[in-house]
């Protein structure tokens, strides 16, 4: 038996949901035969039924069950992303179409962009990321600042498209990335995006810009991602201080 998160048990109910192995109308297994099936306790469970009522997957009657109630949710994509090995778990689940790869200098506006100093030299790796089949769309467009001196990283990006950059730079230099900084900003789709996003230009949109910072401090990576409104929706869980 295979143990999984509560992130990754709501999207395979919700994948299961789309496929028709769990119609409208039918009943999910109970908390109890989740629970066994996946290896996770009771509240983890109930946290994954919480994020699939709260798309409109499901609803929930006490003495009735957990009944399916459509096919797909209103936005098309949830991101729920406590811990960095979670945001590894959504790297492998979505597929990276690398688009580019090249050497950059930071100017003043790319400084200002991605908040570094000007002059800086980055291995700059643009790429779509993209549903898994059946739908196969387009999520996000994502431009990927690395450390130059990680010279290896573009190769094995290519090799790995699975697997997050953060992730490979770990792996092959042994950089253990400690801390994510994230920040989302309402923006307007860029008109040259449009066309590879599958979105009307000057449509809502967002932007999620994650910086990457080792044990000691130092800034290893800065993404920057741009995605149509309607396939992402942040949730976030916050919890009172016990001080």
């Amino acid at each position: 038996m295979t143990k999984t998160t509560h992130t990754e048990l709501a999207r395979e109910l919700s994948e299961a949901i789309a496929a028709g192995k769990h119609p409208v109308g039918s009943l999910l297994p109970t908390e109890f035969e989740l629970c066994e099936a996946h290896g996770l306790s009771r509240y983890a469970v109930r946290k994954a039924l919480d994020e699939l009522q709260e798309l409109g997957l499901i609803s929930r009657r006490k003495n009735v069950g957990t009944r399916v109630e459509a096919v797909r949710p209103a936005a098309g994509f949830t991101q729920s992303i406590a811990t960095v090995e979670e945001l590894a778990q959504f790297g492998a689940k979505h597929v990276r179409v690398i688009r580019s790869t090249e050497q950059v200098v930071a100017d003043l506006a790319l400084a200002h962009e991605i908040g570094c100093e000007g002059g800086t030299r980055w291995l700059r790796i643009s790429s779509l990321r993209m549903d898994a089949p059946p739908k196969a769309r387009p999520i996000c467009l994502t431009d990927v600042y690395v450390d130059s001196s990680f010279k290896d990283i573009g190769k094995l990006v290519r090799k790995s498209p699975e697997t997050l950059i953060s992730s490979l730079i770990e792996a092959r230099y042994g950089r253990t990335i400690s801390r994510i900084r994230q920040e989302i900003e309402a923006i307007l789709m860029p008109a040259q995006l449009s066309d590879e996003l599958q979105a009307e230009a000057g449509s809502p949109a967002l932007k999620v810009t994650r910086r990457y910072f080792d044990a000691m401090g130092e800034l290893l990576e800065i993404s920057t991602s741009i995605h149509p409104a309607n396939r992402f929706t942040f949730s976030m869980e916050m919890s009172r201080s016990k001080d």
